[in-house]
């Protein structure tokens, strides 16, 4: 490893670490408030008092259970980043402690804008990157839904292909069996989406998924250590955005026609839309 990114390396597991260990201190915080409020519900005559101290209480247990996982998550990147230092594996990704967290290889996140466009992409493994990839060129799929609809999204064997006519035989051809999808949301409205490819029985109802979510809210969008970068590891559209503007001079025609031909030479190259904006930003002819 080069000095230079052998310091950038040594400074991401600190800055992990830093927002992990910050993050045990708001979820110890959280812990104590609730136990006041537990205590106060227990020993309080007015049922209506009982009632609020009790809705208190819960809503510091989840806020505690959030900063908990939010803390693993930082911990888990900070660990395999220094194994990485060492010389240990490749470059980290954030997104492989998500899904490692699930009890799955392959998880991603989406964000969107307000028109459902999809604006960046964060994955934990090539396999995760190429079922995003597929749901942005053919403009279908789990993710997608799961955002536009603001609920889950769970879809397995047959039902795949019936569900997504386009996206489903190749993302089950890529060897996937089952995909669930949950939106990523404040008050505000959604802003994205976690797929959890090939999920575990019964995640959908679980508090491991329903913590890493709240989790990776505060991770992307929220809260004092807030990172949409994920650690540089999240993949933006813009490039090929900017593709597609230098592709629509250069052929003539629209920026939205420009895109669609971009997403399908990657459709039929079986590569991703990245790869294609590179090579027609490094001056390739389109092919």
């Amino acid at each position: 490893m080069e000095p230079q990114g052998y310091d950038e390396a040594l400074g991401l597991v600190s800055t992990a670490r830093g927002r992990a260990s910050r993050a045990l201190d708001r979820a110890e915080r959280a812990a104590a408030s609730a136990a006041r409020h537990e205590h106060l519900a227990a020993s309080d005559p007015d049922p209506d008092c009982r009632k609020f101290h009790t809705h208190v209480a819960q809503t510091h247990r989840r806020s505690a259970a959030c900063h908990r996982s939010f803390a693993v998550l930082h911990a888990a990147f900070a660990d395999r980043t220094s194994a990485w230092v060492r010389g240990k594996g490749s470059r980290p990704r954030f997104m492989t402690g998500v899904a490692e967290a699930l009890g799955t290889a392959s998880a991603a996140i989406t964000l969107v804008d307000s028109a459902q466009n999809q604006l960046a992409v964060a994955v934990s493994d090539e396999p995760a990157l190429s079922a995003q990839d597929l749901e942005f060129v053919l403009g279908e799929g789990p993710s997608r839904d799961a955002a536009y609809e603001r609920r889950p999204v769970h879809s397995a064997g047959a039902q795949i292909e019936r569900r997504w006519p386009g996206y489903g035989p190749v993302f089950t051809s890529m060897g996937f069996t089952s995909v669930l999808a949950v939106p990523l949301e404040t008050q505000a409205g959604c802003f994205g989406s976690l797929a959890v490819f090939d999920p575990r029985a019964g995640l959908l109802r679980s508090t491991d998924l329903a913590e890493v979510t709240a989790a990776l809210t505060r991770i992307v969008l929220l809260g004092p250590d807030a990172d949409p970068e994920l650690y540089g590891g999240t993949d933006h559209r813009d490039v090929v955005q900017q593709a597609a503007g230098v592709l629509s001079v250069r052929i003539g025609c629209g920026i939205a026609d420009a895109l669609a031909l971009i997403k399908a030479r990657a459709f039929a190259d079986e590569t991703t839309t990245a790869a294609i904006a590179r090579r027609i930003l490094n001056g390739d002819p389109y092919p």
